[in-house]
């Protein structure tokens, strides 16, 4: 089995699924009860919120954590547009952002906040001058991806971020759901207030996440009750998940430099091989330094993508598409879309993604292998040759 989905999830580390295992069975107290048991485990709560925030070059009290990259961007977006809802009601993001952020601007601006929808060049990327255009005297919230989670497309999260402290009321959020763990980050470097992240993503394990809240920043919460996480995410904290995540982290980030190296060679042969099939079309930008070293997309113009997945699983690949279906008939991804692409490029996008485990051979069996799914899928005298 060749598991290149690792976009959509990671298979933890073996040592972080055994130290799960074990605090659940050995530090089980709830961790604000006060006798020993409780104690025990909020010490593990406090060090792997030290652990995480030395990974982001961040402070401990910045780190809140949640059940995962949907609540954190839930809780930073709506927490942040009801807590200074006083100073405006603009809030600003884009057309590429993952559906957890997207829905919830559509909450918002169904109860009255203005949302404005910043587009996208052909890669993939948002403007810094188009945020600096839609930035008004109303504006209390900009929220940009740092890497698109179906394109690998890197967001300049840093230029926009910079930017937006100069305006000290503007406030930034940043779903780093694909970038934690994949590219050195460090929030407050990049001008960043409110930065989401999911354990699952970086081998992990699911159901755990955090979200960055800079010093100095209120939220109104989403979930009240016991005023556990300063009040902001209530709720008793899942020990064994957060004590898994924070190790996670700290492996994922120990190497990352050589790992984001592998990475791009992993990534440098699998482009090679989809421009040498002329069915393909590359999405993104061909600059190396502009995409994610461990996602590369592509589409299959005129053919479900979805029978490529399982064609390629019949050879023991794994990839995804991004593409939902509708009466057997894909429909066109929105991200793609606002790119500039056409509905047959846009409903038909496949993305491969892998780790700094996966080898160059790894790398060289994907290509043969869709190279042969597009053998026996279209018969060579009926090829036509598409975009690039």
């Amino acid at each position: 089995m060749l598991y290149l989905d690792n976009a959509a999830t990671t298979q933890p580390y073996k040592e972080v699924a055994q130290t799960v295992a074990d605090v659940m069975l050995q530090h089980f107290g709830n961790p604000s009860s006060i006798h020993k048991f409780g104690l025990d485990a909020e010490k593990l709560v406090k060090k792997s919120r030290e652990v995480i925030a030395s990974a982001l070059k961040a402070r401990p009290e910045e780190i809140i954590f949640t059940s995962g990259g949907t609540e954190s961007s839930n809780l930073a977006i709506k927490g942040a547009a009801y807590r200074y809802r006083s100073r405006g009601h603009h809030l600003i993001t884009t057309a590429v952002e993952h559906a957890s952020v997207t829905e919830a601007f559509r909450q918002l601006q169904a109860e009255g906040f203005e949302v404005t929808v910043l587009p996208v060049d052909e890669t993939g990327q948002v403007r810094l001058e188009d945020v600096q255009a839609a930035v008004t005297g109303e504006t209390i919230l900009v929220s940009v991806m740092h890497v698109n989670n179906e394109t690998g497309r890197i967001q300049p999260v840093g230029e926009i971020g910079r930017w937006l402290r100069e305006k000290q009321t503007v406030l930034f959020h940043v779903d780093a759901v694909q970038g934690v763990a994949k590219l050195p980050l460090s929030p407050d470097e990049l001008g960043i207030d409110l930065m989401s992240a999911s354990a699952h993503k970086f081998k992990g394990p699911k159901g755990a996440g955090f979200l960055y809240k800079r010093t100095g920043i209120d939220l109104q919460a989403q979930l009240v009750g016991g005023g556990q996480e300063q009040g902001i995410r209530s709720g008793t904290e899942n020990v064994p998940l957060i004590v898994g995540m924070a190790k996670a982290l700290r492996i994922a980030t120990d190497n990352l430099a050589e790992d984001i190296r592998r990475k791009r060679v992993f990534r440098n042969i699998a482009v090679e091989g989809i421009l040498g099939l002329p069915e393909l079309t590359l999405t993104g930008s061909r600059d190396e330094e502009d995409m994610a070293p461990h996602i590369v997309h592509f589409t299959y113009p005129g053919m479900n993508s979805e029978v490529v997945v399982h064609a390629l699983e019949q050879r023991g690949i794994y990839i995804s598409t991004k593409s939902a279906c509708s009466s057997g008939e894909p429909e066109p991804s929105k991200v793609l879309l606002s790119m500039g692409l056409d509905r047959a490029h846009a409903s038909s996008g496949l993305r491969v993604s892998w780790t700094e485990e996966h080898s160059e051979a790894d790398a060289r069996r994907f290509v043969e292998a869709l190279r042969g799914v597009i053998a026996d899928l279209v018969p060579v005298s009926e090829r036509t040759k598409g975009g690039r």
